[in-house]
């Protein structure tokens, strides 16, 4: 058998590669949409790629089902629920798939989504220990899919929840121990709350330290599974729908467009949105007026889905020759509307100068002198729920920055605002967006709610 995981920092995903070495037959399991790794190889150890199983329709990524099916000729295939637009082959429980001795067999786990599916690993088609089980979204290491995402339509989040409860506690939990655990996101994901950043573990493993996998009431079970999730990115209900739709292919060969200062101006007057994507520190130090920071190094796609709306078009101001880069990234989600990328941006900007401003960025030091004062700046914490057990600026407003774009409203005009995520990513994520929207006293604070708690109980010297 060939087993191989694909691991997508930024995303937090993983896709999986599965083979019989003898008859040369493979089948990848939720790849994304940039397919050339698993196609460079399957060529370099003679593969054939007959099929493409998803075990969800992924609400995170834009799926490479189409991608690999133009490619290789391969099926598609879901779980009996699915209903896609194009077509796919619907697998029963317990229907198994022979590419030689080894063999997968499908075991339907709802929860996460009414059609979620795992995937069951035989290295020998009569081993009575499967070799390891590709759980997507129903189990994670550490965590469980959450049920409440909008991926599903028709079904509540409650109803999910109780099919989730049977697929981990009695379908999943019932596999032998030594079963490994290959799923489809690690840390940082917002599918769930407490991954691990462990990229595989065993079902043993699981019984021994997951939470959600220890032996509880159903109601017990919902009620832990559901507390405490981080906001969603807004873009998770677009892709949702877009993974079940016959949509347009990604084309890698298709480059990103150089753009002068003359055209650059032009399109964000036609009404493109820009993305810097530059470290904060840059882009504090100028940018481009309305620009919204999203730095690259970071989870540049998830964040971008966030603050960003599908439908918009996109002109890019990153770091030379990471443009490509950028547009794969934004690809991964769906987002395909990237206008073009300014050339040489620090020689361009030259040409730009009334168009460009800097953004304020506060120390801790600097934030607490200043709520100290007759009128204090508001504080906006955009930290998820639950980072929020870890402490708090007295009197802060909390907007997750998932939910700001759609929340701009409750921040309140006419007074300062400091922003502060944990470390500075997300804060400038954030003031840049309030910026966008009309805001014109908007500082983050620099090294975010660590730098505060740091300023407040500085460590013995």
């Amino acid at each position: 058998m060939l087993f191989t995981q694909y691991y997508l920092d930024c995303l937090s995903q993983a896709s999986y590669l599965v083979a019989d070495d003898t008859t040369k037959r493979a089948v990848l399991v939720d790849p994304r949409r940039d397919i050339d790794e698993y196609l460079a190889d399957a060529q370099a150890r003679g593969l054939t790629i007959e099929g493409v199983i998803n075990t969800h329709f992924h609400a995170d990524f834009l799926a490479g089902h189409l991608e690999v099916a133009a490619a290789t000729g391969a099926w598609i295939g879901y779980g009996q629920r699915a209903e896609t637009e194009y077509p796919i082959r619907k697998f029963a429980d317990g229907e198994r798939i022979s590419l030689g001795d080894v063999t997968l067999e499908i075991i339907e786990t709802p929860g996460h989504t009414p059609e979620s599916i795992s995937v069951l690993v035989h290295e020998h088609a009569d081993d009575a220990v499967p070799y390891g089980v590709m759980t997507g979204d129903a189990l994670f290491i550490g965590d469980v899919g959450r049920p409440d995402l909008l991926a599903s339509f028709g079904v509540t989040a409650d109803e999910l929840g109780r099919m989730l409860y049977d697929s981990v506690q009695h379908k999943l939990m019932s596999l032998p121990d030594p079963v490994r655990v290959f799923p489809a996101h690690g840390a940082g994901s917002a599918c769930g709350k407490n991954l691990s950043t462990e990229r595989q573990s065993t079902i043993g493993e699981q019984r021994r330290t997951n939470y959600a996998c220890a032996p509880m009431s159903q109601e017990q079970f919902l009620a832990l599974v559901t507390g405490g999730q981080p906001s969603a990115p807004g873009y998770f209900a677009f892709d949702a729908v877009l993974n079940r739709k016959d949509r347009e292919l990604f084309d890698h060969t298709r480059p990103a467009q150089p753009l002068g200062p003359a055209e650059f101006l032009a399109a964000r007057a036609d009404g493109a949105v820009v993305v810097d994507a530059r470290d904060p520190h840059e882009y504090a130090a100028g940018h481009l007026r309305g620009a919204i920071n999203i730095p690259v190094d970071g989870r540049f796609a998830e964040t971008a889905g966030s603050v960003v709306a599908p439908d918009r078009t996109i002109l890019v101001v990153a770091q030379q020759d990471r443009e490509e880069e950028i547009v794969t990234r934004l690809a991964r989600i769906g987002f395909d509307h990237v206008v073009g990328y300014l050339r040489e941006p620090e020689h361009a900007f030259l040409d730009m100068v009334g168009d460009l401003a800097r953004a304020s960025r506060v120390t801790a030091s600097e934030l607490r002198e200043a709520l100290d004062r007759a009128e204090p700046p508001l504080v906006l914490d955009v930290r998820n729920i639950g980072e929020r057990e870890q402490g708090t600026i007295e009197g802060s407003l909390h907007i997750p920055v998932a939910e700001l774009s759609r929340r701009l409203d409750e921040v309140p005009d006419g007074r300062p605002i400091v922003v502060h995520c944990a470390g500075g990513y997300r804060s400038s994520v954030a003031a840049s967006l309030l910026r966008n929207a009309g805001g014109t006293d908007v500082s983050d604070l620099l090294g975010g709610y660590a730098a505060w708690q740091t300023m407040l109980h500085p460590t013995a010297a």
